[in-house]
């Protein structure tokens, strides 16, 4: 059975890519491009695992981040944050995600820790 896994990100290129090299990991992906869509995805799709940006216009990852812990507490989500910013990804983890990453993303470390995390 796949694991299934909501990416969210505002970036079209980043997630359509990234997308399909997780799928190509066998994995089931669904895309969100802002935190609302998100949040609306994530109560229809039976996700496994949320992988999450954090700076996104409209609701950014840590209010999304606390979205998704009120409908399931224990829900992974690995957050992903870029312009060296890793002061936001401590927060997010405070906050509860599992885990933080930097953008460039390296897809080996990404489905690294998504499998330590669905294990």
């Amino acid at each position: 059975m796949k694991n299934k896994v909501l990416l969210v990100d505002d970036e079209p290129e980043f997630v359509t890519t990234l997308a399909q090299r997780l799928r190509l990991r066998d994995y089931e992906v669904k895309t969100a491009m802002s935190g609302e869509e998100c949040l609306e995805i994530y109560s229809q799709f039976n996700c496994d695992i949320v992988i999450l940006d954090l700076m996104m216009p409209g609701m950014n990852g840590l209010d999304v981040l606390a979205g998704l812990k009120t409908e399931n507490k224990d829900i992974p989500v690995i957050l992903l944050t870029g312009h060296g910013s890793t002061k936001e990804g401590m927060e997010g983890m405070k906050q509860g995600a599992a885990d933080y990453l930097m953008k460039p993303l390296d897809i080996e470390e990404l489905t690294k820790k998504m499998d330590e995390l669905l294990n």
